[in-house]
């Protein structure tokens, strides 16, 4: 993976690997220990800090491990014949991605880069496997993670294909912030650079800007160093 900046390798230890996950009930979400994961026993694990716009992989690599985000924002995409990218997915800190090898995908389906600069833990394959079959609460809250944000992936792609601008980057903003993961509304995301934002919904630098500043004088967001979501978007994610 020649795209990623290795910063650190951990070899087994004898902590006992429990200690890596903690369970949020508040937040119905779980949260991952990354320095007890590399200290834990019976998995090696890599940690790649990638800058913004970095490749995490490419369409067609090898898919041989499962990755988790730490921090940032990654973005899943997919190309066409014509060349233009479709975004699928937005991902943010606490996600899991590239999961899919654990059903037989022999090589990535989807390309990964990172939208702000990320920190992502790579986990073999056969760790993970181990990993899910010794710590059943894991593997509960870990399946129960993957099939809440599919959901969402499908929503988002349903919504890009065939919603207005308006509704793309009501949802993206959404997505970023998180809603429905983070506790109640207003959500706050730090500032994403204008170009990706305008990438993630198809739209030049200069519609976007259009479009945040209907928003704002809508109150839908508002800006204080980040963007503050209101929970009044999701009037126009969910418009049809």
């Amino acid at each position: 993976m020649e795209h990623l900046a290795w910063v650190n390798r951990a070899e087994p230890s004898a902590k006992n690997l429990a200690s890596a996950f903690a369970i949020k009930s508040s937040k119905s979400k779980f949260e991952f220990d990354a320095q007890a994961l590399l200290q834990s026993t019976g998995v090696v694990a890599k940690v790649a800090k990638i800058g913004r716009k970095q490749t995490v992989f490419d369409r067609g690599e090898v898919s041989d491990s499962v990755m988790y985000l730490q921090d940032g924002h990654v973005k899943i995409s997919v190309g066409s014949k014509t060349g233009k990218e479709l975004v699928v997915a937005i991902l943010g800190a606490g996600d899991f991605f590239g999961e899919a090898c654990l059903s037989g995908q022999t090589h990535r389906m989807a390309s990964a880069s990172a939208i702000t600069p990320s920190t992502v833990i790579i986990i073999e394959k056969a760790d993970m496997i181990r990993l899910l079959r010794s710590k059943h609460g894991f593997s509960d809250h870990f399946f129960a993670h993957m099939m809440m944000r599919n959901i969402r992936v499908e929503q988002e792609l349903i919504g890009q294909l065939f919603s207005p601008t308006e509704k793309r980057l009501a949802r993206a903003l959404l997505l970023l912030a998180r809603y429905g993961m983070e506790g109640s509304a207003p959500w706050v995301i730090p500032k994403i650079p204008q170009d990706s934002l305008a990438e993630m919904i198809g739209a030049t630098p200069a519609r976007l800007n259009l479009l945040m500043r209907q928003f704002k004088k809508l109150g839908f967001i508002k800006y204080n160093g980040g963007i503050e979501i209101h929970g009044s978007l999701l009037n126009v994610a969910l418009h049809e």
